[in-house]
């Protein structure tokens, strides 16, 4: 067999541009995200695929594959909006994605008592769903009370709490400078920024982009994408090019 350099190197030169154009799609405009766990019911749901735009926040480092310290800061910043859903690194590490809804600005205080949300000293006022629903807390099913939410810049979402409010009461929480207050939808079983040690304040420079829609999504736990037989019960086109509220 001849070979053929010609050939090579036009063929490695079309992967390279190709995987340039990759990464700045990738790094720039939107990336694919995958929902790993339950903390978003009903909103999101394992299983979930969804497109993140990343020019909605401006950019960091975390902007990119593998957060190359390249400059410090946010370039064409535009602050995020109370109630969007966001994709960030999680402070722990600065590496690990997580995706919640954005609840407290920088300089709020935030409060759970009695089981009810409070954005600096204001109640969030939430109005009753249903009392029947069941979801998912990791592989356990959990009957849960779902409400409706409804923020002060008039966002309305639909959240979802253990019937007996396990998170009842906390302490004041208050939003540093440049940081963000993330919460899951799936109040009870959501590791988020009421957890100091694991996740606490987001800082702006962690924030890598805005959720827009679900574009595929299948349930794992009737079957994979290679169980092609189980696709009709598995594959949830209800959800396919579904807008995130």
């Amino acid at each position: 067999m001849i070979f053929n350099k010609k050939f090579f190197i036009e063929n490695t030169k079309t992967l390279v541009y190709a995987l340039i154009i990759a990464i700045i799609i990738r790094s720039l405009l939107i990336q694919p995200f995958y929902i790993p766990s339950s903390s978003m019911e009903p909103n999101l749901l394992v299983g979930d695929r969804l497109f993140v735009t990343k020019y909605s926040y401006g950019y960091s480092k975390h902007s990119f594959p593998f957060s190359p310290p390249i400059f410090d800061g946010r370039l064409i910043e535009t602050k995020p909006k109370r109630g969007d859903v966001v994709v960030f690194k999680t402070p722990a590490d600065n590496r690990t994605d997580y995706i919640k809804r954005l609840i407290g600005l920088p300089g709020d205080q935030i409060q759970f008592i009695d089981a009810n949300l409070y954005i600096n000293n204001t109640e969030v006022l939430k109005s009753i769903v249903s009392k029947t629903d069941e979801i998912y807390c990791g592989k356990k099913i959990i009957d849960v009370f779902t409400f409706e939410e409804q923020l002060s810049n008039n966002i309305r979402h639909k959240t979802v709490y253990l019937k007996d409010y396990s998170y009842q009461n906390s302490d004041t929480f208050v939003v540093p400078k440049d940081h963000y207050f993330f919460l899951g939808d799936n109040r009870d079983c959501s590791k988020d920024s009421r957890f100091l040690t694991s996740v606490g304040y987001v800082h702006k420079d962690n924030l890598v982009g805005k959720a827009q829609f679900i574009f595929f999504s299948s349930d794992k736990n009737i079957g994979n994408l290679f169980s092609f037989w189980k696709w009709d019960k598995s594959i949830r086109l209800e959800r396919f090019f579904k807008r995130i509220n």
